[in-house]
């Protein structure tokens, strides 16, 4: 990248609001430590019943996806660039070192040693704040994986520890706060024009939390907007997460007790229809009991009524304390038929207060939805003292996926990104122009391409060289389980990575999943001696060097003899070769299968490699709104070594025919 590369003013926070990955729920989210009692309950405790009803199915995920691969990269408006950093220019770090001296060891040599080795979810629909708060398009990459580009290997996700966040945990409540200049109401009181209960505050700020799935997690949300759209956003980031929980932590049964998650195309007839009047107060009450979450058959449908049990003295004190906060909006409960009971709408209900801009509605329908996501994380105590309590519904729910969620990856990353580099971006312009230290950043739905493409998984090792905040370390650990190492010799983004990396693994036990095992290290690449060592062990190396100066190519191609065989260079300017063809269409190509070697290409150091070029598109990178290719290097010294023998054979064979006819 050059110096004409956009990057952010220090008092820029653009990419607050822009999910990192296009997703059905927004991002951010402020957590604090929420530990639920349980005192015993009364013989006066209200005895309430809520009815699954049938869920309005989601709208085509074909649509969803399409749509966010179509989103073109003014993403440069986002600010935030996954750096496109590199060690120190080597012409001024090595200085003593002629160019001539870099290249020391010859393909022959490296052969001759281990020649016989071996080797968005559809269903989330835009906010109607939306309309208000625009941002920028997204800077999310439509998938450049190529039609044989294997899935992400499966996996063990879940977690055995409590999601405590702990004392050093930064929340989306501490952001807002600490910005809360730059924010202005967005909800009022429809009943009261005079009440300045949602109006910013220093300390009497209107807030809100978010129940998350792990036990012992939650967040508090500020409830005010932006004054500039393309900042962070609390309110988006709140409803994304909770569309995010529904959608991938409840079977389609618990999901119904929620109402209907709202379309990706929800048209103007469906919000009208939340303005309708509300019931009347002698409306129907919810049924007096709740479903049984562990009776919940997900193949059943929503429309079939889930068993009960009764919210009694011996039901968990948790569950009948939280009762109170879903019978507050009893009145909103309508009946689907004449003989269905009365059920309440709670997502639509949500819907409706933020297109109403109704903030005491909004803050009954979250006390109630997080009193829901209570009795799920939390249900009453089994009527046998010696029985065991039962388990956490949202986290028994993850040890049945064989695989991350992409939804569930992307609002990990989005929260974390908004809250521990966001407040930061302004030290990322920091660097010299027209240098190898550059900053730009790869956005996550092309590091899930580039984790599908090189096939990384569990008990692999991934190395990020060049690793600014973190952003492709972190997003490798947690979606693949890989072990992952990455080193920045920049220290502003080397600090905020190690930063990123502790919330990042506090919003992991939040969400109750488990990542693979993460270190960042400031330094410089050339000289680290772990990089050394890493680099012969590692499956996959990623080289962000699209701004790397030649001689710091020229220095890692030798490093990257050290690589085992199978190894995986992933760099988005070819370091070994010209790669002798290119992307087109959509389609990756590999470099001409087993080329002959030639006198003048027999040393080449590209020649070990087996050189593949795949397509990225506009949204993939931070620094530019085109698309590009980039390039997989797999070390081959087999395929090397049998080119050699063949070469050597036919030259043999020249030598003895030219001495024949002599």
């Amino acid at each position: 990248m050059s110096s004409s590369t956009p990057v952010a003013s220090s008092s820029d926070h653009s990419f607050f609001s822009k999910p990192k990955y296009p997703s059905a729920a927004g991002s951010s989210t402020v957590v604090t430590t929420r530990v639920v009692a349980v005192p015993r309950a009364g013989t006066g405790a209200p005895a309430i019943k809520v009815t699954a009803q049938s869920a309005a199915s989601s709208s085509k995920p074909s649509r969803g996806t399409e749509a966010a691969k179509r989103k073109s990269d003014d993403s440069l408006s986002r600010v935030v660039h996954k750096k496109r950093r590199v060690s120190p220019d080597i012409s001024t770090s090595n200085a003593d070192t002629k160019p001539s001296q870099l290249r020391t060891r010859s393909p022959r040599a490296a052969t001759s040693t281990r020649s016989s080795a071996s080797s968005r979810q559809a269903s989330a629909a835009p906010s109607p704040l939306a309309h208000e708060l625009r941002g920028s398009p997204s800077t999310q990459a439509t998938s450049v994986a190529s039609s044989t580009a294997p899935p992400i290997a499966a996996r063990e996700c879940w977690i055995d520890e409590d999601g405590n966040p702990g004392r050093d945990f930064v929340s989306s409540e501490a952001v807002v706060k600490d910005l809360m200049k730059t924010y202005k109401a967005y909800f009022t009181n429809p009943e009261d024009p005079e009440d300045r209960s949602f109006d910013p505050h220093p300390t009497e700020y209107p807030a809100t939390w978010l129940e998350y799935p792990n036990t012992c997690a939650s967040e508090r949300f500020i409830l005010l907007a932006p004054k500039d759209p393309d900042h962070y956003n609390p309110i988006m980031c709140l409803e994304s997460s909770l569309y995010t929980i529904i959608q991938h932590y409840l079977t389609p049964a618990q999901r119904c007790l929620f109402g209907t998650l709202p379309a990706k195309g929800l048209v103007d007839a469906d919000l009208l229809e939340l303005d309708c009047p509300s019931p009347p107060s002698d409306a129907p009450s919810p049924p007096s009991s709740i479903p049984s979450p562990a009776s919940d058959d997900s193949t059943s449908s929503c429309s079939s009524q889930s068993s009960f049990f009764s919210a009694s003295s011996d039901s968990s004190a948790t569950s009948i304390s939280s009762l109170s906060s879903v019978s507050a909006l009893s009145s909103y409960a309508t009946c689907r038929t004449p003989t269905s009971p009365p059920s309440v709408n709670y997502l639509r209900l949500l819907q409706r207060a933020i297109h109403k801009r109704d903030g005491p509605l909004f803050l009954k329908v979250m006390d109630a939805i997080n009193a829901l996501l209570c009795i799920l994380k939390y249900p009453p105590f089994p009527s046998d003292l010696f029985e065991p309590a039962p388990p956490n519904q949202l986290s028994a729910n993850v040890k049945t996926w064989t695989r991350m969620p992409s939804p569930v990856v992307q609002r990990i990353i989005d929260e974390t990104y908004q809250r521990a580099v966001g407040p930061h971006v302004h030290k990322l312009t920091r660097y010299e122009a027209f240098s190898s230290e550059v900053y730009g950043e790869l956005m996550p739905m092309f590091v899930t391409d580039i984790i599908k493409a090189t096939g990384l998984r569990e008990g692999m090792l991934f190395v990020d060289l060049g690793a600014g905040v973190g952003n492709v370390v972190l997003q490798a650990a947690l979606e693949t389980g890989c072990r992952a190492y990455g080193i920045e010799i920049m220290p502003e983004p080397a600090k905020i990575g190690r930063s990123q990396l502790e919330q990042f693994q506090t919003r992991c036990r939040m969400w109750g999943v488990r990542m693979g095992e993460v270190e960042l290290e400031q330094g410089d690449m050339l000289k680290s001696e772990k990089v050394d060592k890493l680099v012969k062990e590692a499956d996959v190396v990623l080289v962000n060097n699209k701004v790397f100066l030649e001689p710091l190519n020229e220095a890692l191609r030798q490093k990257f003899l050290d690589l085992k065989e199978g190894a995986v260079v992933v760099s988005l300017k070819c370091l070994m070769g010209s790669a002798r063809s290119t992307a087109r269409h959509g389609f990756s190509r590999e470099r001409s299968a087993s080329p002959a070697l030639k006198e003048r290409n027999l040393d080449d150091i590209g020649e070990i490699f087996t050189v593949t070029s795949r397509p990225y598109y506009p949204g993939s990178v931070s620094w530019g709104g085109s698309g590009g290719e980039y390039f997989l290097q797999r070390m081959n010294r087999e395929d090397y070594a049998r080119r050699l023998k063949q070469f050597e054979s036919s030259r043999g064979g020249l030598t003895r025919s030219t001495r024949s006819r002599r």
